[in-house]
């Protein structure tokens, strides 16, 4: 059998932290019409446009994580105001991040995992934009038809987020260190590894796609030398060990001679008791034993290594990656196996619904007393303030309306906040009493 070999992305980053922020909303204008033969004009201010949507994409194109290495804040854009003449402002563009197929998205202040995307094209929203503010045209009613105030738009969603990418591979290669795996894979694949007769020479796992000449293939994986105490962040093991979880089977290999220091059975034992103690699945996953370095044994040696094997009633597979001795058996097991077991047929891509990813935090908001002066802040106090016309009785009054329902009175009170006192909203400074305050 011909086989041929391509070899995937060398560079391969497998973690990343980001921050996101989608677009705020518009604020909401008050305008009037001045138009010929209506004398009496009337509200006219337009809604704001709403910001820009975060969202993220798998991509089976994209191999790594690298390019978040040199690049670690994302923003969509704001919402434009909206203008006179009920003119609606421009809404924000949305952001699209794209990752490798295999991704794990966690919210980075709490670790939970909002999404694990592994189909091609599964798409999560991340962070909403905010809606537009409301123009003063939508406050005009039979009693008030001269609206002299808006909304402001929503405030945008910040997140900081952590990328984790578990490789993708349908045969991953495992054992101690030393044990030939890197050899392996630069002969059954066109990977390049670097091989060295020293632990942890592979530092990132290698990987390689092995094809037979009608096309058909897998993707192999050679994954860091795992020790004992692995599972628990011992050596290399700690980082790398969860690649192996998304393999359809496991080629352990085993170096039959001893050369790397390891007994071939306490080896075998170690990668066994590492893997179930990591993840109980891992130790159930299907695993085919793999002796290599044989070339340097004699015959009645390797019957003895083979032999203690046996009586844990486990068939290893002979080889010598160095000689090539018995590869094409290997592979031709390997075929074998994928074409019985075949793999799982793709799901229907799942819609995810994250809480955070809509919540703009608009009832949020703090307040402090520092120096004899009290400090009201928020997203949604800077946004209100934004939109309000300090000079304009009609606009401050609206203000003072919505502070009292959503509680800044109150808690200006519970602060010890007593008549005269100063306050501060968004960096303006007013005189507080119980029923309103005034700009000093």
């Amino acid at each position: 059998m011909t086989l041929h070999a391509i070899i995937l992305p060398v560079n391969f980053i497998d973690t990343a932290k980001i921050k996101i922020s989608s677009g705020k909303g518009g604020n909401g204008v008050v305008a009037w019409r001045r138009e010929k033969y209506e004398p009496n004009g009337g509200p006219a201010g337009g809604d704001g446009g709403r910001g820009g949507t975060v969202y993220i994409e798998a991509d089976e194109n994209l191999g790594t994580l690298l390019d978040f290495k040199y690049r670690a804040i994302f923003k969509a854009t704001d919402g434009e105001k909206g203008g006179n003449k009920n003119k609606t402002g421009k809404a924000g563009e949305d952001l699209l991040i794209k990752v490798p197929c295999g991704t794990i998205v966690k919210d980075a202040s709490t670790g939970e995992i909002i999404a694990d995307l592994v189909v091609h094209k599964q798409k999560i929203l991340l962070a909403q934009g905010g809606r537009g503010g409301r123009g003063n045209q939508h406050f005009s009613t039979s009693s008030r038809q001269a609206p002299h105030y808006c909304e402001p738009g929503e405030p945008a969603i910040e997140r900081e987020l952590d990328f984790e990418l578990k490789l993708i591979a349908e045969v991953g290669i495992i054992g101690v260190p030393s044990a030939g795996k890197s050899t392996l894979i630069s002969v059954i694949s066109a990977a390049k590894p670097k091989i060295a007769e020293y632990h942890f020479t592979t530092l990132v796992p290698n990987l390689g796609v092995v094809k037979k000449p009608n096309g058909d293939g897998f993707v192999i994986a050679d994954i860091p030398g795992l020790i004992k105490g692995a599972s628990e962040g011992a050596g290399l093991g700690h980082d790398f060990i969860r690649h192996v979880e998304r393999t359809r089977l496991l080629v352990h290999v085993v170096d039959a001679s001893g050369s790397n220091s390891f007994d071939p059975i306490e080896a075998y034992e170690t990668i066994q008791e590492e893997l179930k103690a990591y993840n109980k699945i891992l130790a159930k996953k299907k695993q085919m034993l793999v002796l290599n370095k044989t070339d340097l044994m004699q015959e009645d040696e390797l019957k003895e290594v083979v032999d203690r094997f046996k009586k844990k009633k486990l068939k290893p597979l002979l080889i010598s990656a160095a000689t090539k001795q018995n590869i094409d058996k290997l592979l031709n097991e390997l075929f074998e196996f994928l074409e019985k077991n075949p793999k799982e047929e793709k799901v229907e891509i799942q819609t995810y619904y994250d809480p955070e990813s809509t919540d703009h935090k608009l009832d949020e908001y703090v307040v402090y007393k520092d120096n004899q002066m009290f400090y009201v802040e928020g997203k949604k106090i800077d946004g209100l303030v934004s939109v309000a016309k300090l000079n304009d009785y009609q606009s401050v009054g609206h203000l003072m309306r919505i502070l009292k329902k959503i509680g800044v009175f109150t808690e200006l009170a519970k602060h010890g906040a007593k008549e005269g006192d100063v306050v501060h909203l968004s960096g303006i400074q007013f005189e507080y009493s119980p029923d309103t305050m005034i700009m000093t």
